[in-house]
């Protein structure tokens, strides 16, 4: 009896210490990806006041009353640079980003993480010359509400969301083919469709994610390999991020006004 209580106790030990080392766990997760969208607005909002100048001989170019675009706003948004800027993190992200994190440190992961949070600044610079400064932060704040409550969800629900993976990761790489088409056909119709789809698809993934990062942590937390944990924090901040970051971009479509 005395054997089985001395288990019990340690077990019980056990199972506080993995609770409180997942809530450390989920906190880094958190923090690292708000360190990465806070570097994101940031070069974003750097790079859109570079675009534009008030002087109208640079390139006579006017986005709004007494504001032209730049020399270099001119290059990044009006030449064929554009595609280059636009395309590229997300070519970084499926054929760069994963091996070069893997293979990293952990301290090596997360500034490759921080680095493409700089390249997604720059490919989202354009929406301050689009909106106005208070429909960008009007959205980002119902984002933020939305992606806590989804994300809250994912962590506390005893519901296993394994199975929503194949239908989620389809449905993105439909909806990235989709967006690419209609660059070129420029249909607002199209353009409602995938921002609806969009924003259904990665309120599922936030969910989804949240979940997988809890469960990884559980299942590899008894190895106690710190370097893979560190990385692993890295990985499951880049995931939200990006959840976080298509649904402000998609709700952006909606409630977002133009200049």
């Amino acid at each position: 009896m005395a054997e089985y209580n001395t288990i019990r106790t340690g077990a019980g030990v056990r199972s506080a210490q993995i609770d409180q080392g997942l809530r450390a766990h989920m906190n880094k997760v958190y923090g690292t990806m708000s360190v990465g969208m806070l570097i994101t607005a940031l070069a974003s909002w750097a790079i859109a006041g570079l675009a534009v100048t008030s002087d109208p001989n640079v390139t006579g170019i006017m986005i709004r009353q007494g504001e032209y675009l730049s020399s270099l706003g001119q290059a990044i948004y009006m030449s064929p640079l554009k595609y280059v800027i636009m395309f590229a993190p997300l070519a970084i992200l499926f054929f760069g980003m994963g091996p070069v994190m893997r293979k990293a440190s952990a301290a090596g992961a997360q500034l490759a993480f921080f680095v493409f949070a700089v390249l997604i600044g720059l490919s989202l610079s354009s929406i301050f010359l689009i909106y106005t400064p208070y429909s960008i932060v009007q959205t980002f704040l119902v984002t933020a509400v939305a992606f806590a409550g989804l994300s809250l969800y994912g962590y506390t629900t005893k519901r296993d969301l394994s199975g929503m993976q194949t239908f989620l990761v389809m449905g993105v790489i439909g909806l990235v083919i989709a967006m690419v088409v209609n660059i070129f056909l420029q249909s607002p119709a199209m353009m409602f469709a995938i921002s609806i789809i969009g924003v259904l698809l990665f309120a599922g993934l936030t969910a989804f994610d949240t979940q997988s990062i809890k469960n990884e942590y559980i299942a590899h937390a008894h190895m106690g390999d710190q370097e893979w944990l560190d990385k692993s924090a890295t990985f499951g901040a880049l995931s939200l991020y990006l959840d976080f970051l298509n649904m402000f971009q998609f709700l952006l479509f909606f409630m977002g006004q133009q200049d």
